[in-house]
């Protein structure tokens, strides 16, 4: 195992391939209380720092543990210990998450970070989005004193190779994200978007991807409801045109006016479902019932899937999504593989950085002896050295620092040559 002065890398969550949105929704964490659960994080034992990422897909504990023992037996009391941070702040039993739990330590919790931040594990690969969000995730744990010398270093040179691999492959050449899946997946179900109505419920970055998505299949109306009206009212002002009406709606007015859309789509993060089966009766009998088409992209849901049972009305959550995400993998393959190629060339440099800076303080020390002794020699030949002209000391005084440094060369070669095979062990 490789392990660092730093303390142990430690990664446990679960996501889209592991476990089903049920189990997801049950561990969402809102940004409004990323900070609070940051700091919740590190008040388990043994955590030095931490970093908490929560999407639709995933949630991800991303910690630096005290290095206490070199022993394999510490290994599941890290785990115990995360576990119980899912445990006390979600108040879901341990024995729900261990068949859905993934876990990557050093090495492997590196490349699994590279390949998240650079879409390699989305459910639409080369998705944009994902980056963004890690990146806000580091900006709450930074924030709150989470994340310090060692996580942030890792962060920024993930950041870095996020970035590598979006200018060095065609991996994000088209724009994939869950909201233009979902619209594919609307233009499927009506054949045509030419003419029809849109809510969106949650004016969030990802209803406003999906507005710009549904304007360019031809929606003819798109109607925005948001806990924050002002924010409603702005989303709505900047997708008017000419061509197309745009209008906010208060959420008092919410179930009144839902029957007017053909799509709704959902992504608000309430604690609660805000769409159930009775409110679908309610909306197709306003409609005649014409059909409704409901995209719930929210962990936790907002749409109860029993409303399915309705006849008329369709609903897809952020999982059934992943079928025509699969469809867009096939033209990514190639490109995902290039990106692959990358994420490991950054981890391997990014370890031989941590295994050379390990050896930098016997390094230092062995210089700063080896030029103490050079000094000491040079003044007690001072006497002998007095005759000579100043460019003469001064070339006595530049070779013997050459001589030091070529003497020295060997063991510092073998001093992180040691340093490296011990961090592999």
């Amino acid at each position: 195992m490789s392990t660092t002065t730093q303390g142990r890398l430690v990664l446990l969550g679960i996501n889209h391939n592991t476990a089903p949105i049920e189990v997801r929704e049950r561990l969402a964490i809102p940004a409004s209380r990323l900070a609070e659960a940051t700091r919740s994080l590190l008040h388990q034992p043994g955590i030095r720092e931490g970093f908490i990422l929560s999407t639709c897909n995933r949630v991800e504990l991303l910690t630096l543990q005290d290095e206490t023992s070199d022993s394999e037996a510490i290994q599941p009391q890290v785990r115990t210990n995360l576990l119980s941070f899912f445990h006390e702040y979600f108040s879901v039993p341990p024995g729900d998450l261990q068949p859905h739990l993934y876990e990557f330590r050093e090495r492997e919790a590196v490349r699994h970070l590279f390949r998240v931040a650079s879409s390699l594990d989305s459910m639409v690969v080369g998705e944009p989005q994902i980056l963004g969000q890690v990146k806000e995730a580091y900006i709450i744990a930074r924030e709150t004193g989470a994340v310090s010398t060692h996580l942030d270093a890792l962060l920024q040179r993930t950041f870095t190779v996020a970035k590598k691999i979006r200018s060095e492959t065609q991996i994000g050449s088209s724009s994939v994200s869950i909201a233009s899946v979902a619209v594919d997946l609307a233009r499927k179900i009506f054949g045509s978007l030419y003419g029809k109505t849109v809510l969106l419920v949650g004016a969030g970055k990802m209803s406003e991807l999906a507005a710009r998505h549904l304007i360019e299949h031809g929606a003819s109306a798109i109607l925005v409801a948001n806990r924050t009206e002002s924010r409603a009212e702005k989303l709505a002002a900047d997708f008017a045109s000419p061509t197309v009406h745009t209008e906010a709606i208060s959420l008092d007015d919410l179930y009144a006016q839902t029957p007017r859309a053909d799509i709704v789509i959902t992504s608000t993060g309430a604690p609660q479902k805000i769409f159930g089966r009775s409110h679908g009766q309610h909306f197709l009998q306003s409609r005649r019932n014409r059909p409704m088409f409901f995209i719930d992209i929210a962990v936790p849901r907002d749409v109860d899937p029993r409303m399915n049972e309705v006849e008329g009305c369709f609903v897809y959550d952020i999982d059934d999504l992943q079928q025509v995400a699969a469809a867009n993998l096939a033209d990514r393959s190639r490109e995902a593989q290039a990106a692959e190629t990358i994420v490991s060339r950054e981890v391997d440099k990014y370890h031989e950085r941590l295994q050379s800076r390990d050896a930098v303080p016997a390094i230092k020390a062995l210089q700063q002896h080896a030029e103490e002794l050079r000094q000491a020699e040079l003044a007690r030949s001072q006497s002998k050295l007095a005759a000579l002209t100043p460019e003469q000391r001064e070339a006595v005084d530049a070779l013997t620092r050459s001589l030091t440094t070529k003497l020295l060369h060997p063991q510092l070669t073998a001093l992180r040559e040691s340093t490296r095979q011990k961090n592999t062990e």
